[in-house]
Parts: structure tokens; sequence; C-alpha cells
């Protein structure tokens, strides 16, 4: 993997050519009511101004910058509401330059329009995902859709860390067929990576939380081996009280996981873990904001209600616990943050990241639902040592799993 001023070089050399850059800007988007003529809205433009600076740069530097990304879970086929086009306007007001929005992906149009684009020009083509060969297990039907992309270009920039867990064709496939670079934005996230799993600083605590246990199983497997203590929180915890013989209501169950987690909060006492579990919850008695709710100790949750947040006490505790770290990783919010009753939690663990930052420890916020989380609640990209825009790629890469993103620009 390059380092700074080895990328600066790389991304200065491209200048004069034609760049395919592969960004991610799979930004929230809310749709307009049926029928109002409204346009989707963007909700949190991170992942848009993450992208901003290696565009920016290849295009002073005097390239035509082919950008390509995806958006949503599209079936292989065009869906209106899966649509870059709002994006693409978004990207134009950050980048203070025009952005030109090509209404396909790979074809006659596509080739047109990079054609007659000139030096600094900036294009954004239309969401891969929607031709089947992007996503496709087939060698050779990706290998297809690659080459049509490949065609557009002379080089090839990787900078979309939020999809570099993917052996996708244009993350894996467009790197083999074209002289290639990584972009700034994936080699910030790897630098930072690399201080959660090389050479450590002690305490080394980490910050769980979202829906299911289930998606995060092999990263408590892994940080079992590394992290110095476990906070958990969100929708997951309660597989966990339910592995320490709690009862909890209507929450939400993994029960097919609770052996597991049990046999993992054996495997973290053995190995002087600390797992910190909430000792109150805020329940509710349905899923809505406006539902009655109040807080209970874990141990007496009502069978007629469902956790919706870490209460209180437990976020008092979570502080206390994160205080004096060196090292932090958080991924998954602590409860329903987007309902103003269950947001509580999320915000006390933001804030007790930030306030790490003033004290040159180093807290990452985790990608995804968290940096969504964060900056809704009204926190700042700024207020942490790094907010990460690849949640599940963050989460593969302390695992220990290879990363064919990553893996192919290695040459």
């Amino acid at each position: 993997m390059q380092d700074v001023d080895a990328l600066g070089q790389a991304l200065g050399g491209f200048g004069s050519r034609r760049v395919l850059v592969r960004s991610d800007l799979n930004v929230p988007l809310e749709q307009p009511a049926e029928g109002s003529g409204g346009s989707p809205r963007i909700t949190d433009d991170g992942r848009v101004r993450a992208s901003v600076p290696t565009i920016r740069q290849l295009a002073d530097a005097g390239a035509v910058v082919v950008v390509c990304a995806h958006l949503g879970r599209p079936k292989g086929a065009p869906e209106q509401k899966y649509s870059l086009a709002p994006v693409a306007e978004r990207l134009s007001e950050l980048l203070e330059r025009p952005v030109r929005f090509v209404p396909e992906t790979v074809g006659a149009v596509a080739e047109a329009a990079v054609a007659e684009a000139g030096p600094g020009d900036v294009l954004l083509l239309e969401n891969l995902r929607f031709n089947p060969g992007e996503t496709s297990k087939d060698d050779g039907e990706r290998g297809a859709f690659a080459d049509e992309l490949a065609h557009l270009a002379d080089a090839f920039v990787s900078d979309g860390f939020g999809v570099v867990h993917r052996k996708q064709a244009s993350v894996y496939d467009v790197a083999r067929r074209l002289p290639h670079a990584v972009g700034g934005l994936v080699l910030a996230e790897v630098e930072v990576l690399k201080r959660l799993t090389e050479d450590v600083e002690r305490p080394y605590a980490v910050v769980l939380g979202g829906a299911k246990v289930s998606d995060k199983l092999k990263v408590i497997e892994s940080l079992l081996q590394t992290a110095d203590r476990i906070l958990v929180g969100g929708g997951m915890v309660f597989t966990f009280l339910k592995a320490q013989g709690h009862e909890v209501g209507k929450s939400l169950l993994e029960e097919d996981q609770v052996d597991t987690v049990r046999g993992y909060l054996e495997q973290a006492h053995e190995r002087g873990v600390e797992v910190v579990l909430p000792t109150d919850v805020v329940a509710a008695t349905a899923f809505s904001a406006d539902a009655d709710h109040d807080v209970y100790p874990v141990d007496a949750i009502p069978a007629d209600r469902l956790g919706l947040d870490i209460g209180p006490e437990s976020a008092a505790t979570f502080g206390t616990w994160l205080a004096d770290c060196r090292t932090v990783f958080w991924n998954g919010p602590m409860g329903v943050f987007e309902m103003a009753p269950y947001s509580e939690g999320t915000r006390a663990v933001a804030t007790s990241l930030a306030a790490l930052e003033g004290l040159g420890a180093l807290g990452v916020v985790g990608g995804g639902d968290t940096a969504a989380a964060v900056r809704a609640l009204g926190f700042s990209d700024d207020d942490f040592g790094h907010v990460s825009t690849g949640g599940g790629a963050s989460l593969e890469y302390l695992e220990g799993r290879t990363l064919p993103g990553l893996t192919v620009l290695e040459d």
C-alpha cells in the first residue's frame, strides 16, 4: 500500500489522463412523497464529503475524472429511486465545479460523455449496480462489465473504502485491467485500522451496538484476542443479557445465538477481557417515539416492553470505562437514535469519544449507522479522531479477513 508521498506522486502522474475513480457515494436518501413532484434529499452527505479530496486532486492535476459508485441495493436493473443524479448535484456543490451526470454506466452515452470531456472535467456515471455484472458471482459476467468500465479510462483509482471488502467489478476486476493507485480516503482508512490492530495503544476498548449480534460474531471472536474492554449496547445487547440469565421482555433477541454469546462471555473471563453490559435500559410498550417508556434495571424488564436504548446509569458507566482509554473503536448505535427518547445512550458514547480527542487518544467511529448517528445528534467529524466511511469493511479488516479491493492494489 502506498504512503502519502507516493500517493501524491501517483495521482499527480495521472494528470491529462482519463481516470476512473471508484468512490463510495452510497448515501441515505429521503424519497419525496408520492405525487409531490419533489426530489430525493440526501440526509447524510458524509461519504460524499469524504470522496471530494481525491477527486479534486485529480481534477486539479488536469485529469478527466470519471467517478463511479453505487447507491442502495437495486437488483441489477435501473430503479429511479436509486439514481445517483441527486448525488451529482451535491458533489458539484462540494467540489465547487460542474459535475456532469451521465445517465448510464457503460455504453455509447457514457463513451460519448467521456470523449467530450476536457482536462479537469468531472463526470459521475449512473449507479453501477444497475448492471448485473457489477455484483455477479460469475467471473466471466463480472469481467465483461469490468472490460466496459476499463474502456472508459486510462487509469484507475480505488477510493471507495466502504466496498473494498467486496469482490465486485468496479472494486476488484477493473484494478486488474488498468494502471492503478489507492486513493487518499482508502489510504487514510487503512492507516487508522492499522493503529487498531498493530502496536495498539492501551487500554483499548471496543464499543459494539446495532441490532443483531449475529452480524458481529466473527469480529467479537477476533476482538477477544486484542481488546482490553468490550462494551455492548444496542439491540444486540439483549442476547448478551439473556445469556446471563435475564428475561428481556419483547426486546430484540436472537435465541439461536444465546449459547454462542455465553461462550464468548466465558472466553472473555478466561482471557481477562472486561465485557461491560448495561445495568439499566430504556424500555417502551411499542417501537415508537410516542410509546410509553421508562428506565428499568436489566433484571426487571417488564414482559410487555422492549428495550430501545441503554439507560442513564449505563451511559455514565460506559463513560467511566472509556475515560482512560488510549484507543477506542465504536461500531453500532446504543439505541434507536432516530427517535429522541432513545438517543441518549448513543449521545453519551459520542460525547465520551469526543473527549478522547482532546487527550491525544484515538477514538474511531466505525462507519455506517454509527457515523450517521453522531452527525444526526449534532456532532462534527472533527470531534473524533476518525470517522470511517465503511462499517462492514472496517469490521472485516478487524476480523483479519482478506479484503479483495485492497489486495488487488498491492502489485
